[in-house]
């Protein structure tokens, strides 16, 4: 029984992200008894993590989009909470590195410098093999256009999933999954 849902939003994004911003007004219309959270999140992986786990109580359950799968993957696995991860990064390391150099984030407005010590600590979050994959569940679309859809699969192929065809890096339609996530996270 979720008391607390921290939707955890991806690379230069923001708490103000569709998805979230969907999910949390179609939660709150709902029966349910929980605490919605959607944070802002750092660009160091570093702070990003530090920040979230100051967030994590007893009954804390995630959603994750693109690198916000992959923090909630990480954490699932560190703390054994459930997470739901969507179209998520599974090594953004190896992706972001052709990214190195100054980056905008245009939803927090923020200029920064993408460095060599940010990947590297993406690297270290990594976990080579899900410990426990049956707190993850995956929803995966095959046209998403910025990450390897391939990658996520095979990935979380002892997790739920929902592969569809189709779609993009968005997750087009998400609105039809909320009852399947709410189900699995057991928010009550």
């Amino acid at each position: 029984m979720a008391r607390r849902v921290i939707y955890i939003h991806g690379f230069n994004s923001s708490e103000a992200s569709f998805k979230a911003q969907q999910f949390g007004k179609w939660l709150a219309r709902q029966p349910v008894d929980c605490e919605y959270l959607t944070p802002r999140l750092s660009f160091d992986p570093r702070i990003a993590i530090t920040q979230l786990v100051t967030l994590i109580e007893e009954d804390t359950v995630l959603l994750g989009s693109s690198l916000g799968g992959y923090y909630a993957t990480y954490l699932s696995q560190l703390y054994g909470l459930k997470a739901v991860v969507i179209n998520p990064a599974v090594k953004p390391f190896d992706l972001l590195a052709d990214y190195l150099g100054a980056q905008y984030n245009p939803y927090q407005k923020i200029h920064y410098e993408l460095t060599l010590a940010h990947v590297d600590a993406l690297e270290q979050l990594y976990y080579p093999r899900l410990v426990q994959p049956r707190l993850i569940m995956l929803l995966q679309q095959m046209g998403d256009e910025v990450l390897p859809y391939q990658q996520a699969v095979h990935y979380f192929i002892a997790c739920e999933q929902r592969i569809e065809f189709a779609g993009d890096h968005s997750f087009v339609a998400f609105q039809r999954y909320f009852d399947t996530i709410v189900n699995f996270l057991d928010i009550t």
